[in-house]
């Protein structure tokens, strides 16, 4: 079987359209299927719309969130709930077209156990190509595991990587960069991204700034590193300054118009101490980041709460805190 997991958010108005398209495409799969759709507390008519569909089509399976938890909580709930031997992640906008997960499912037939996207295009306005493309890189550069440029949580994956992805025990997740750290075998494949087909993208600035730290803090510590160095850097500075104003001092010397008899130190006094605040504050900010990811995590609260559901029996993989 293959399961075909949908996150999805205030999306009425594309729900015929998501559902034609995807039914159609599993047409060309040659397998049973079932489309695992997760409605993460939607505002609108998405459950109403979904639930119809579901009641009428035994290869769609409904859950609905009590509230609103999160694009990767949606992901999350989706894949535990889904029993395909082949799973896909896909959104509910259609950027990522369903006419093309027949390629990435017949890589995943020749034994691939992740077979990811790679955006070549993408249709997004002008500042969002730039912040993705700067994020991506910059991502990379300080993640201590490899994580693709360009690829987002669209993808297909062998059920012996889902069972190892549903195992791991932590709420704050960052799919793209877990399947990664899993291991096993993986390929990129490339695809043009469309735009989206209806309505407003649901993933504000805040949102898409949330989800980029919590690639950074999951999968590296170099933000701390730098924080240590950048401490070290300044102290060094200011001692080796320290040493040369009292040189300075000592022999009387005027360097660059400076004299330490005659500088009153007013203004380079403020300038110094507003620069090693604002060091200090960011270096506070850093640490707090990964001190509130620690105590969200050890609060052990689930990381979703299932309201409703519609074509299944059974409450999915029990995940550590659920």
């Amino acid at each position: 079987m293959i399961s075909v997991v949908v996150p999805m958010y205030n999306e009425s108005d594309g729900i015929p359209m998501l559902y034609e398209r995807l039914s159609k495409a599993a047409q060309s799969w040659g397998e049973d299927y079932e489309l695992v759709w997760v409605d993460d507390g939607s505002q609108d008519e998405t459950y109403a719309l979904c639930q119809k569909l579901a009641e009428a089509d035994p290869h769609l399976k409904l859950i609905g969130f009590t509230r609103n938890f999160g694009h990767q909580a949606a992901v999350t709930a989706g894949l535990c709930y889904a029993n395909g031997d082949i799973i896909a992640i896909i959104d509910a906008d259609l950027q990522d077209p369903p006419e093309e997960l027949h390629k990435f499912i017949d890589k995943c037939r020749e034994g691939y156990d992740v077979v990811y996207a790679i955006r070549t295009r993408r249709k997004e306005n002008l500042f969002k190509r730039l912040f993705y493309w700067a994020y991506y890189r910059f991502l990379a550069s300080m993640a201590d595991i490899k994580i693709p440029l360009d690829s987002g949580d669209f993808c297909v994956m062998s059920r012996q990587i889902l069972d190892a992805l549903n195992s791991l025990p932590e709420r704050n997740r960052f799919i793209r960069g877990l399947r990664v750290w899993l291991g096993f075998r993986h390929i990129g494949l490339a695809y043009e991204r469309q735009a989206r087909a209806y309505g407003e993208p649901k993933y504000t600035l805040a949102k898409l700034v949330n989800l980029g730290l919590d690639g950074i803090i999951n999968f590296s510590y170099r933000p701390m590193r730098l924080l240590t160095l950048m401490g070290a850097g300044i102290g060094l500075a200011s001692c080796l300054l320290a040493v040369v104003v009292v040189a300075m001092y000592l022999g009387n010397l005027t360097v660059l118009g400076y004299n330490p008899h005659q500088a009153t130190g007013w203004t380079s006094l403020i300038i110094s101490i507003l620069f090693l605040s604002g060091t200090q504050l960011f270096g506070l900010g850093v640490v707090g980041e990964y001190i509130g990811r620690i105590f969200d995590e050890t609060k052990g609260r689930p990381m979703y709460l299932v309201g409703r559901q519609v074509g299944f029996d059974h409450q999915g993989t029990k995940l550590p805190g659920r």
